[in-house]
């Protein structure tokens, strides 16, 4: 009875969440590679479909590979469909992210989807974070499991980007939501970013806290992106001025923005939300007292699911899954076509 009341809950689960989410990101329309994109290293190590609507990058024993947005953005939503590497993936990353680090080295913004590798049969992880004005000593990571396997087939990731609310997405539900605080200052980002797609080597940090290194011995390491979406109100100016009419043509664009379904936080939306934080969330720094006594402002603090984490941030309950050896069964034998007739 206990299993069949739980099977009821979860497919429950999964109706609302699919109800919240469903056709969130139709309409939203997607660009091939050369309309929005460049390379930005690793060259050799990338592959485009014909149509440039599809780009494989590979990290070799030689190199990674990445590619960056043509322009700069001072707000908007960013997405992917990705499929990530198969089998042995120990130090691998891969990332789907917003930065302006080329042009502001000390004081950059950035907003991260980090995807880290795993050993063979082991579950790849998902980080976010979320930077504002070089405060990387104020990191402000979460990590997640995710619900299917994303080597198997794409997976959409999308990251909201307003002057008032960052909203990270995955499959069209919203899994983390960091509202402008006052307090945040000069955390929150504010300065305009470009996309960044990158695969790269993380040995150092990655798997297990660099316990687990990439063992090229069992690459190369080929992640897939497609569906590509840059909706946002391009830079015009030189990113390191601020210019009256980028701001005011930007105001008219956010406005579009965050009117549209996907930016809009229905209860519904928010159920979906907490449900996967609750069921997917390993590490979040809004209760890792350890490094930070005092929450970040904009952490939405729970004394009763305070209680589900350790002082350090991680889940007393969410667990990584070891999925199982599989069984080869013997090949049926042969037959012949006069056995066939």
């Amino acid at each position: 009875m206990a299993a069949a009341a739980a099977l009821a809950l979860l497919l429950w689960s999964v109706a609302v969440m699919t109800s919240a989410t469903a056709d969130l990101l139709d309409g939203v329309p997607t660009i091939a590679f050369e309309e929005g994109f460049s390379p930005l290293f690793g060259e050799d190590n990338m592959e485009r479909s014909p149509d440039g609507r599809t780009v494989s990058i590979t990290l070799n024993r030689y190199t990674g590979s990445g590619f960056i947005s043509s322009d700069y953005y001072h707000h908007g939503f960013f997405s992917a469909a990705i499929r990530l590497p198969k089998e042995h993936t120990a130090g691998v990353v891969v990332a789907f992210y917003l930065s302006n680090g080329d042009v502001f080295e000390k004081t950059h913004d950035e907003l991260d989807f980090e995807f880290l590798g795993n050993r063979y049969r082991h579950e790849w992880k998902m980080q976010t974070n979320v930077y504002g004005n070089g405060s990387t000593d104020r990191g402000r990571e979460e990590r997640y499991l995710m619900p299917f396997d994303p080597t198997a087939d794409a997976h959409r990731f999308s990251i909201l980007w307003s002057s008032r609310v960052i909203i990270f997405y995955v499959d069209g539900t919203p899994i983390r939501e960091v509202p402008r605080a006052p307090a945040m200052g000069a955390d929150y980002p504010s300065k305009p970013m470009a996309l960044y797609v990158t695969i790269w080597d993380g040995s150092t940090w990655a798997t297990d806290n660099g316990k687990y290194k990439v063992n090229y011995k069992r690459g190369p390491f080929t992640a897939v992106f497609s569906e590509l979406v840059l909706r946002g109100c391009r830079a015009l100016s030189d990113i390191r001025l601020s210019s009256i009419d980028d701001q005011e043509r930007c105001a008219e664009a956010e406005l579009e923005l965050m009117t549209a379904d996907y930016a809009t936080m229905t209860p519904r939306k928010r159920m979906a939300m907490r449900q996967f934080r609750q069921r997917q969330m390993l590490y979040t720094v809004c209760y890792d007292t350890n490094r930070y006594p005092e929450p970040f402002p904009e952490c939405d603090v729970n004394a009763a699911e305070r209680q589900k984490y350790w002082q350090w941030g991680k889940s007393k309950v969410v667990r990584p899954r070891v999925r199982p050896r599989s069984r080869r069964r013997p090949a049926p034998p042969l037959v012949s076509l006069q056995q066939a007739d």
